[in-house]
C-alpha cells in the first residue's frame, strides 16, 4: 500500500497554507513532518484526515489493503492531534469502546489496549481524573482497538515522560512491521527506522 500526495495546497481563511506539497509513503515507512510553528506541519496532517478542504491537489491510496472496509483514503487514517479527543466526564473504558465502535474494524480489545500502553486497571476511571501523561497514553490506547494502517500523529508524544516514549515507539515499530503507514509531525525523534522527511519552511 502507498499514500500518494499530489500537488496539494490548502488555505484558511485568505491564508495559503500549503502549496505544492508531493510526497509518498509506502507500506512498513513513516514520514516525519519537520518546520516551524506555523509552516503548516498540523495543517497536512488535518487535510490528510479529511478534516480540511484541499483548494488543489489530491491523496490517493495505490494497492489498498486487501480486504479493509473503507472506501476513501480517509477510512485507512486514524488521527492523533493535539486534543486528545476523549470525553471528560465518561471513563476511560466508556470512551474507547465509543471510539471502537465509531471507527469500526475492531482490533485489540480495551483490555489488551490499555496493558499495551502501561494502564490496565484505569478503564472505569473518569478521563478527567487523570493526569496529563495518562491522558495523551489512552488516546494512544484509541490507535490499537480499531484497525486502521495509516497513523496521523500531531506531537503524539507531547506530555510523555521518558519510559512512555519509548513505550510508544516500540508500538509504532510493530505497527510498520504490520505494513503500516506513520505520517508524524514532531519536533523530538521517534526512534523508528525507514523514515522519509518532509521539511517546511516557516511561513511568511
Amino acid at each position: 500500500m502507498k499514500l500518494i500526495a499530489s500537488n496539494i495546497a490548502v488555505i484558511r481563511g485568505e491564508d495559503l497554507i500549503l502549496q505544492d506539497v508531493s510526497f509518498n509513503v509506502s507500506a512498513g515507512e513513516a514520514l516525519i513532518i519537520r518546520g516551524e510553528n506555523g509552516s503548516g506541519k498540523s495543517t497536512l496532517l488535518r487535510a490528510i484526515a479529511g478534516l480540511l478542504p484541499l483548494e488543489v491537489g489530491s491523496f490517493s491510496i495505490e494497492d489498498p489493503t486487501n480486504g479493509f472496509g473503507g472506501t476513501t483514503h480517509t477510512d485507512l487514517c486514524h488521527y492523533l492531534g493535539h486534543e486528545n479527543a476523549m470525553k471528560p466526564a465518561m471513563s476511560v473504558g466508556e470512551n474507547l469502546v465509543f471510539w471502537q465502535e465509531f471507527a469500526g474494524q475492531p482490533h485489540l480489545d480495551i483490555d489488551e489496549a490499555m496493558d499495551m500502553v502501561g494502564l490496565d486497571g484505569l478503564q472505569d476511571v473518569p478521563f478527567a481524573h487523570l493526569s496529563t501523561g495518562q491522558r495523551r497514553r489512552i488516546s494512544i490506547a484509541r490507535l490499537l482497538i480499531s484497525y486502521r494502517p495509516i497513523w496521523l500523529l500531531d506531537e503524539p508524544t507531547a506530555g510523555l515522560d521518558a519510559a512512555s516514549e519509548k513505550q510508544f515507539s516500540e508500538l509504532m515499530k510493530a505497527h510498520l512491521e504490520d505494513d503500516g503507514i506513520i505520517l508524524a509531525a514532531t519536533h523530538i525523534p521517534l526512534g523508528l527506522d525507514s523514515t522519509k522527511e518532509l521539511v517546511f519552511g516557516a511561513i511568511k
